[in-house]
This record gives structure tokens, sequence and C-alpha cells, in this order.
């Protein structure tokens, strides 16, 4: 039995782990939560960045350092604390990566900028953080400080991915301006950094 759509209800076949499956959504819904998580996460990564940023005063941009978290923060037992102390070596690299990264980020999702880039380069940062967390290895289940695996940091990462696949930076932002210039038309490999 069929049953009657709203006019801006539409429908998503696909294939998920070998079964096809189908379900309605509402196009004007789905824009707002694209949007609004859009915008949610460009206010993590933007206030985190600032936040840094003002850490030392804003005459000092760089008086915020990584240093005391990557040489002590981090457990032995993480498989990958040699690499944490590594970058713990090369802080003054590190941190304008850091602090520069955020903001730019942040802004680049509030404005809908070079969407997918920004997107990308979030959720590097955010799997960077996400295994830093990491209490133990593998044998252990990954543990973090809450629980097994899954930390905000590996949500946000998640996120990220998903609105880069979903192309928010076309809704209410500047990457659907930019996807129409003769620039990005004669360069169709640019679509792959905006959306």
């Amino acid at each position: 039995m069929a049953t009657k759509r709203q006019p801006s209800e539409q429908t998503i076949e696909s294939s998920l782990l070998g079964r096809t499956v189908a379900f309605n959504y509402s196009e004007t819904w789905v824009a707002y939560s694209i949007v609004g998580l859009r915008l949610v996460m460009a206010w993590v990564f933007l206030q985190a960045g600032l936040e840094k940023w003002a850490d030392g005063g804003w005459g000092d941009p760089l008086a915020w350092s990584s240093a005391g978290f990557l040489n002590n923060a981090v457990a032995e037992a993480n498989p990958l604390y040699g690499l944490f102390l590594w970058f713990g070596d090369y802080a003054a690299l590190i941190d304008p990566l850091v602090i520069f990264g955020q903001v730019l980020i942040g802004l680049a999702l509030l404005f809908g900028v070079f969407f997918r880039f920004a997107a990308m380069m979030g959720a590097v940062q955010m799997a960077f953080f996400w295994t830093a967390a990491w209490q133990a290895g593998l044998s252990q289940g990954f543990p973090v400080e809450n629980g097994y695996l899954i930390d905000s940091s590996f949500v946000y990462m998640l996120l990220l991915f998903g609105l880069a696949a979903w192309g928010a930076g076309r809704l209410a932002g500047i990457d659907g301006i930019l996807e129409q210039s003769d620039v990005v038309r004669s360069n169709p490999w640019l679509r792959y950094l905006l959306g």
C-alpha cells in the first residue's frame, strides 16, 4: 500500500551491507539539520582555536603550547605514545598548525567556503586528538577516558566526514556561489575542495 508523501518529502534508495534500503525524508528538515550541524562544528573549532590564541594574550598568539599535553598527558600504554612524544619535540611547529588550523577550519565551516577541504582537515585533527586519548591498545579495546573506543573527538570526526559527504558548504554557504563560477567550471577538480 503506497503512502502519500508531503511535497518536500523524498525517498532515498541505496544499498547498505548488501541489502536495498529505502526511507523517506523531508528535504526541508534535512537542510536545516545539515546547516545546524555545520554551525555547531564551526563553533567547536572556532572557540577552541580562539581560546588557545587568547590563552597568552592577543599580543602573543603562540603563548599556548601543546608540548605539555604531548609530553605528559598521552598514556604510556597508548600504542602511538612515541609518535606523540616526537610531536612534542616539534611543538613550535605543531602549535600554530593547531591554533590557526582550528580558527581557519571554524571560519570555513561557518561561512561554507572550501567546506570539504576544511571538514577533512578538521577530521584529520580530530583523528589525532582521538588517538592521543587512547589509554591502551587494541588488546584492551582502545580504552578512552570515559569508555572504550568512542569519545567526542571520534564523534566529531565522523560528523565532519558526513557533512563533507553531504556537501554542507552549498547550503547557505559561499561554496554554492563558488561552484557556479567560471574558474570552478573550468577546473572541475576544485569541486573536491568545495561543497
